[in-house]
């Protein structure tokens, strides 16, 4: 359970808040009344989480999505051996559980947690889509997010392909960098996270990573990256 929640007139956004929502593809466009004719409209409820602390579970059918505050959310498949795989990791702004809460009695394939301590800001999209007959301007930014969604998962999909440890860090490293329009940047998950993202061994990664460094492909310090690119 969430240690603490609100709901209804209790639900006092920042400035802070108000702006990362604007920003948000849901709310883009919006301007502060509209965004605050969303959030009465879609029953919004903000909640706060403890590290590592549960906030979907496979299995769970969900009518609300989730939109990140403060702090960051993991999204992970664990099958029955214990053997995880990270699918992504939400940071503030950004949207969880969209698909699952759109399709009404379908059940998660993945676990939700808090990967530190966060809010988040959880907005009932059943609703508007059952209330709503026609295709509103709501309905084609679902659908953004979504196929926004899918780019994600194809992008992870196109970074494990490789059958080479050496191949799949060499794919998220350069997506990395195309991403970020920079030779350097900073990865969003730990050692442990990046072989879990990968599906790969955290030893053997780690050994490929100093083999990449020896070799004067990239150098690092914890999660920041430098690449070299290929002189042309």
């Amino acid at each position: 359970m969430a240690s603490n929640y609100k709901t209804g007139a209790s639900l006092n956004l920042t400035l802070f808040e108000m702006q990362l929502l604007s920003h948000s593809p849901l709310f883009r466009g919006a301007g502060e009344s509209g965004i605050g004719e969303m959030l009465s409209c879609l029953g919004a409820e903000e909640r706060s989480y403890e590290k590592e602390e549960m906030i979907y579970r496979a299995g769970n059918t969900v009518t609300s999505l989730g939109v990140v505050m403060h702090g960051s959310v993991m999204i992970v498949n664990d099958d029955l051996w214990g053997n995880r795989s990270i699918l992504d990791r939400v940071e503030p702004g950004q949207i969880f559980a969209e698909t699952y809460a759109c399709v009404p009695g379908e059940k998660l394939l993945v676990d939700v947690f808090a990967a530190e301590v966060t809010e988040v800001l959880f907005l009932n999209v059943g609703k508007m889509l059952s209330q709503c007959p026609n295709s509103c301007g709501h309905h084609t930014q679902l659908l953004a997010i979504s196929a926004q969604k899918n780019l994600q998962l194809s992008r992870r999909i196109f970074n494990t392909s490789s059958k080479s440890i050496r191949g799949r860090l060499l794919s998220y490293l350069s997506d990395q960098a195309v991403k970020n329009e920079s030779e350097r940047f900073d990865i969003p998950f730990n050692r442990q996270q990046l072989a879990d993202y990968l599906s790969v061994d955290r030893s053997a990664m780690s050994n490929e990573l100093c083999h990449l460094r020896d070799e004067g492909l990239i150098s690092f310090q914890k999660n920041h990256f430098t690449v070299q690119f290929p002189s042309s």
